[in-house]
């Protein structure tokens, strides 16, 4: 079914010539502010035949075609609909919503069908691009048989689905018939918010009571359940599942409402696992998320702290806590462990040349920033938190975000002494006249100090902070 012959966006024409799903999704956001149509052109690329397989699979890289990427085109897409409507004075490109939307629709199929191996709508997934963020390699063989219950591959579905349900209802404006397919999504992400409270039967899930966290679940051959107590940009991966919708969209898509109501009457213990989705919060909206204000202030407050994710230039990947606090795993033939890697990867895990264990990432911060903001516009100003945590200074939501967004920016940015973190020690980017100027875009960043880490031409989905500057700018 493969036949790719096209002009495609790579992560990195240099060291990584080949196109990635996900990369793929995040270039899609910096390439609409200078190229609408070239970046809607992009998004249906992979949907098409010839890429997408006729299951619904979409090619994660051009050269693993069977590995998997964290579904995040159902979001770029919507992102970039939205940016391509205002150059268009509010008239949106249905057309080519609709055309991903078709195909989106296929690949959630398979990923309900191929990756929740117990229909629990608990979903795996394997690294998902997150190399060695775990103890184990996640795409392959576990040592200990069996098989790790995702929290991120599950907040990932949790994501597409509201990702899909919002798409859906922008095309029921015009299309009426499209509310049941909102209704459709709407209904399986309260299905994953369910299984991840009440998971195992009930008995187990993954949310941790006593840390206040998401961790995955190691799912034994004997049925047992471990809960792998990481604290990763796993946990955090939850705050992305939030949609919020107001009464006036809802008032033109009345059968969806209708529908929506009468599930959440008929199934009153889905509709308590989310953010009282029935009661109108700020300015008559309603909020969809995997969660209540009681967690996401719980979660917020573990990110927030300086001694854990905060670091001067964004979110680290994996809490600096495990510096003096390694994880360790131990089975009868060999022990496992994960300690904070502030720079470059000391396991030789996927080469070693790539580390989730606390380096600061771009895609995972911009999304961040993006499920504060959204927060935001439910809560408004009645929800406050310390930022930074212990500091005494409460903040609102969209404050943080503000804040988070300087602090990615900062990367970038010359401090006092004319030098820019992101260039690190290297002096010809730092003084010579001839390159201070022109700015590499690394694959990844210190967790300490910000110099640019991995590929350093990794333009694409670092360049997102075009779209922080912008938004600071229009301030």
């Amino acid at each position: 079914h493969l036949h790719n012959a096209d002009i495609v966006s790579m992560p990195d024409k240099w060291e990584y010539p080949w196109y990635a799903a996900w990369d793929l999704a995040f270039h899609c956001l910096p390439l609409a502010m200078v190229d609408a149509d070239f970046a809607k052109q992009q998004l249906r690329l992979l949907c098409q035949d010839g890429y997408l397989h006729p299951n619904g699979q979409m090619p994660a890289y051009e050269w693993k075609f069977e590995d998997v990427n964290a579904p995040v085109h159902a979001w770029a897409t919507w992102r970039v609909y939205q940016m391509d409507r205002k150059l268009h004075e509010g008239q949106g490109d249905t057309a080519f919503l609709e055309a991903v939307f078709q195909k989106l629709v296929m690949t959630f199929t398979w990923w309900v069908n191929r990756k929740d191996r117990d229909e629990r709508n608990i979903f795996e997934g394997g690294f998902l691009g997150m190399d060695n963020i775990g103890v184990f390699d996640r795409s392959s063989p576990l040592p200990t048989g069996g098989k790790i219950e995702q929290s991120d591959g599950t907040s990932w579905m949790a994501m597409f689905a509201l990702n899909l349900m919002r798409i859906a209802l922008e095309l029921a404006r015009t299309t009426p018939v499209y509310q049941e397919m909102a209704t459709k999504f709407f209904e399986h992400f309260l299905y994953i918010a369910e299984a991840m409270t009440r998971g195992g039967g009930g008995h187990f899930n993954l949310w941790d009571e006593e840390d206040k966290f998401y961790y995955d679940v190691l799912h034994a051959p004997d049925d047992s359940r471990t809960r792998l107590r990481i604290r990763s940009m796993v946990g955090l991966i939850p705050l992305f599942a939030v949609e919020v919708i107001d009464d006036e969209l809802l008032a033109t898509v009345p059968e969806f409402h209708a529908r929506a109501l009468a599930l959440i009457k008929r199934r009153p213990r889905l509709a308590e696992l989310v953010s009282r989705w029935e009661e109108p919060g700020q300015a008559t909206r309603h909020l969809m998320g995997l969660m209540r204000r009681k967690r996401l202030r719980s979660v917020l407050t573990r990110m927030l702290d300086e001694t854990e994710f905060l670091s001067e230039f964004g979110i680290r990947s994996l809490s600096r806590y495990h510096l003096d606090n390694p994880y360790h795993y131990h089975t009868d033939e060999d022990s496992f462990s994960v300690s904070y890697v502030a720079g470059e990867a000391e396991s030789d895990m996927f080469g070693g040349n790539s580390n989730w264990r606390g380096p600061v990432w771009f895609p995972v911060n911009y999304l961040i920033i993006e499920s504060l903001q959204r927060y935001h516009t439910y809560y408004g100003d009645a929800f406050t938190i310390e930022y930074p945590t212990g500091s005494g200074q409460l903040h609102t939501l969209a404050q943080v975000a503000d804040a988070l967004s300087g602090r990615l920016a900062r990367l970038f940015l010359k401090d006092e002494n004319g030098r820019r973190p992101a260039m690190g020690d290297t002096e010809i980017h730092q003084t010579d006249p001839h390159f201070q100027d022109n700015l590499l875009f690394h694959e990844y960043f210190h967790g300490d100090d910000g110099h640019g880490l991995g590929a350093s031409h990794q333009t694409g989905w670092t360049g997102l902070v075009v779209r922080l500057l912008h938004k600071a700018d229009a301030k």
